[in-house]
This record gives structure tokens, sequence and C-alpha cells, in this order.
């Protein structure tokens, strides 16, 4: 969220003791003690927060900060820092980043977590196509489960019928052996999700597809929110 130069500058403006200390936990994606918080403030510059009680400041600090394995960030304290104007993403598309954070706690398989909590970094740190494509990724990877799972044998028929030249699949990785936009037309068919799913669906892979190559196409942050929403309403939050 914030870089160690961009610490530097932050540090020495006019701000109140939480929100530097919160400034230094934004440049970490860890749990960090408060020995290593007063390291990172004195390397940039910022002495005086040596002479602070920081665990008594973060503690008091309303949620903005909690305190696991050490003291670390949390979305109430990325926002306030956006409001403080630390970084050009808009509140709407941070909100996207916190309701999709929430929603990661109910994944249970740690592959599909680790897609999409990538995702999730990559739109808080602004690297947008990125964060387009970890989250193309992350919802294959929950459709191909979910079809493996709950829809395998009429998906093989449906494939079958469609190319007689398919394989039948047996596990989630055989599903990938089928092009990303024949495999939405092959669920659409067998009513794993509904026409107009599977056409916004489409819409986020020609997306991805524009993110994952070299090219000229510029996305920002309002358009990696709408992609991200538009994975967490029709794949994640049905079938993750």
């Amino acid at each position: 969220m914030l870089t160690s130069d961009e610490l530097k500058q932050w540090l020495h403006k006019d701000l109140g003791k939480l929100d530097k200390i919160l400034l230094v936990l934004a440049t970490q994606d860890e749990p960090i003690a408060v020995s290593k918080i007063n390291e990172l403030a004195d390397t940039a510059g910022f002495r005086a927060m040596r002479k602070w009680n920081v665990s008594a400041t973060l503690g008091a600090s309303k949620g903005k900060a909690i305190r696991t394995t050490g003291w670390e960030l949390t979305d109430a304290g990325k926002i306030h820092l956006r409001d403080l104007g630390i970084a050009t993403i808009s509140p709407a598309a941070m909100q996207v980043a916190v309701d999709l954070r929430s929603h990661l706690d109910k994944i249970t398989d740690n592959e599909t977590r680790d897609f999409v909590e990538e995702a999730i970094k990559c739109h808080e740190a602004e690297l947008y196509r990125s964060a387009i494509v970890m989250a193309w990724l992350g919802a294959m990877d929950v459709l191909h489960k979910h079809v493996h799972a709950h829809h395998l044998s009429a998906f093989n028929i449906e494939a079958k019928r469609v190319n007689g030249k398919w394989k039948a699949a047996k596990t989630p990785d055989d599903l990938g052996r089928m092009g990303e936009a024949d495999f939405l037309d092959r669920i659409a068919a067998i009513s794993v999700v509904g026409k107009n799913s599977k056409e916004e669906l489409q819409k986020a892979l020609g997306l991805r597809n524009g993110c994952g190559h070299p090219n000229s196409l510029k996305v920002g942050a309002n358009k990696s929110a709408a992609h991200i929403e538009t994975l967490l309403q029709n794949v994640f939050e049905r079938f993750a």
C-alpha cells in the first residue's frame, strides 16, 4: 500500500501519532513487532517514534490496527489512510476490496484463497491489470472445482455432444484443457450459470485477456473494482 520512499515523505508531514504509526504498518504485508515499527520509522528519518508508546496508541485506534502475531493494519485502517489521501484509489473501489476480503474467510480451498488474496493485494496496491488477471484465475478455479464436484457427468456429455473429440474430464485440472470461452458455453448449457451471468463472465474474460497480454489497454481502479465485483457476485459468493 505504501513504499519506503513514500513513507519518508509522509512521516515528515503534519499528522498525528496514530496516523504516522499506521503509515509505517502500511509498508508491510504481515504483522510486525513494535521494534520493527521503530526500525522502519528510523530508516525513514523519523526517530521521534521511539519516544512514543506505540502499542498504547495502536490499542486505542478503534480497530484501525490489531495485534495478532504483531501489529497489522486492518481494512478500516487502510480506508482511513486512503481518506488522508495517500493513494488515488476511490473509496468505492476500496470498498470492493474490503467486500472481497470479507468473503475470503468463507473460502476453504487453499488454492482458491491464494488466487483471491493475491487479486485483493494487487487491487489494493493499484496493480489493476494484475488484479484483473488474478481475480479471473481465482474465479475459474472455483468454477472448475464446482463443476467437477457437482456436474461432471452432465458437463462431459455436453462437451462430447459439441465436440466429438472431447476426452472426458476426471479431475478439475482436466477441465482446464477446454478453452475458457467454450467452458462458459458448456456450463451455461447445463444450467450451472444462467444466460445473463454467462454474458457478464464473457465480458470479464474479454477484459482478462486484454490485461493478460502486452498491449496499450489502460485500466483504472473503477474498472478493476467492477471486474472483481462481477466475479464476487457471480462466482465467489455462489460457488466458493
